[in-house]
């Protein structure tokens, strides 16, 4: 029998629970975090005395970061334990997010919030790598949607939480308030330690330190590219930093066919499932974000709305992100993968088709429908996506893979933002006659999301074999 089987039947029901808590709270807290960013950011550059391109890189740096280094740390947790990965990350987020608050300069905010992207890294892959190892591939289904339904709500009471506590209690709050539960969370994975797990001898010795430093370099060089198009359009440094990174992705490519033990194992870089999932939530969190940032700028440049009142108007996206994440699992079960994945497609396709036809005289009604449409169907995506690709990997790889689905999540948007900007124009100001033709491609993007998503399992399918 393969031991890796072993350690799905080693954790207790008890254990099982608070390894779930443990993953759900260190993905709401980054969540919690990043979107409440995103609204205090104005409030911060007053207070700090910052210039617009030093409070845009306290997201920027925090991005680079955690993009550059989350498929090495997923290799740390198959090799030393995703529960040590974990309570590390989540410690050492805590402590950094504490720190912010305590701090009085922009320069140290930006050098913290880039610590923060490292340690992020750490925790991430770990939260899905302790999922796979806790539970057996038949209720992974379920699980990630309930972890993806907490998403959605972290996103929706981001905004909300953050917009209301900057303005009654300073944004430094919102730093000290998220370090709580995960410093809770860190303490009790130091202090239980779960059952099961992977035995380092079935995982490759080898952590293959030449393959983390080009895959971190190469997607540091994109995803400082990416971000940087709103300010610098298609210039020169643009075009370099993308050449730059293609480079180095096919030096990384070169590294790993020839390597003794891959960063990427051979059996994850082969299998469908994988290349699959990995393709179709890139494909879907481009066209959610890069429509997302459209009706942002729509809200509140064309409705004239203040950041506040825009994440009200925006709330029934995640709402449908709940409810689309909900749905996931029972509809993966009687219908299969393949087509709940499809279906999901086709909805983020058809919310970003709605919100193309906005304009001025649009109701509220029109305007969430718009979100909840688009939400519904990303957190179905979402979930469908993760689950394919989760049970696809062994446990000796689930924390690379873990890795693999975070990195998709963080390229996605900002290849869809990078569109989108480029799409709107300079400025990345929105008029209705720039919003409907950038949303439409946004829409064909989606849509070629739901044709890669015919290559999923017809079925829900147990774990490879490692």
């Amino acid at each position: 029998m393969n031991r890796s089987r072993l350690t799905d039947k080693a954790t207790s029901p008890s254990q099982q629970r608070l390894i779930l808590t443990g993953s759900i709270t260190g993905a709401v807290v980054v969540a919690v975090d990043g979107t409440a960013l995103t609204i205090m950011q104005p409030v911060m550059q007053r207070d700090l005395g910052a210039s617009l391109v030093q409070i845009q890189w306290t997201s920027s740096g925090y991005l680079i970061a955690v993009a550059s280094l989350l498929v090495f740390a997923g290799r740390l947790g198959d090799r030393y334990g995703h529960q040590r990965l974990f309570a590390t990350g989540v410690l050492g987020f805590a402590a950094a997010s504490v720190t912010i608050g305590l701090t009085s300069g922009i320069v140290w905010v930006i050098i913290l919030r880039i610590a923060q992207g490292v340690f992020g890294a750490l925790l991430q892959p770990a939260t899905l790598g302790m999922l796979r190892s806790a539970y057996p591939p038949d209720r992974l289904g379920r699980i990630i949607a309930v972890r993806t339904g907490a998403i959605g709500v972290a996103t929706a009471a981001g905004p909300l939480v953050g917009g209301a506590l900057a303005a009654e209690l300073g944004w430094r709050t919102v730093f000290f308030l998220s370090a709580v539960p995960a410093l809770a969370v860190g303490v009790a994975a130091l202090a239980v330690r779960a059952p099961g797990g992977v035995d380092p001898s079935q995982v490759p010795a080898g952590l293959d330190v030449t393959g983390a430093i080009l895959l971190a370099t190469g997607l540091g060089c994109l995803v400082h590219t990416l971000v940087g198009i709103p300010e610098n359009g298609w210039a020169a440094s643009t075009l370099m930093g993308l050449a730059a990174a293609a480079v180095v992705a096919s030096a990384f490519v070169w590294h790993q066919r020839r390597a003794a033990n891959p960063l990427v194992p051979g059996s994850l870089a082969r299998s469908t499932p994988v290349t699959s999932g990995l393709g179709v939530l890139t494909m879907a969190s481009a066209a959610m974000f890069g429509a997302l940032f459209v009706g942002t700028y729509f809200l509140q440049d064309v409705l004239v709305l203040d950041p506040f009142q825009s994440s009200l108007q925006a709330l029934p996206g995640p709402v449908g992100m709940v409810l689309g994440a909900s749905a996931s699992a029972p509809l993966a079960r009687h219908q299969g993968p393949r087509r709940t994945a499809v279906a999901a497609m086709v909805l983020v396709t058809a919310g970003i088709l709605l919100m193309s036809g906005l304009d001025e005289a649009s109701s509220a009604m029109a305007i969430g429908l718009c979100f909840l449409v688009l939400g519904a169907g990303f957190g179905m995506v979402l979930a469908a996506g993760t689950a394919v690709i989760v049970r696809a990997s062994s446990t000796t790889a689930a924390g690379v893979t873990g890795g693999l689905q975070q990195t998709a999540m963080n390229v996605g948007p900002a290849l869809g933002v990078a569109a989108a900007t480029t799409l709107l124009g300079p400025g990345a100001t929105v008029v209705t006659s720039k919003m409907g033709p950038a949303l439409l491609a946004l829409a064909g993007v989606a849509a070629m999301g739901a044709l890669w998503a015919t290559r999923f399992p017809s079925q829900a399918v147990g774990s490879t074999r490692g």
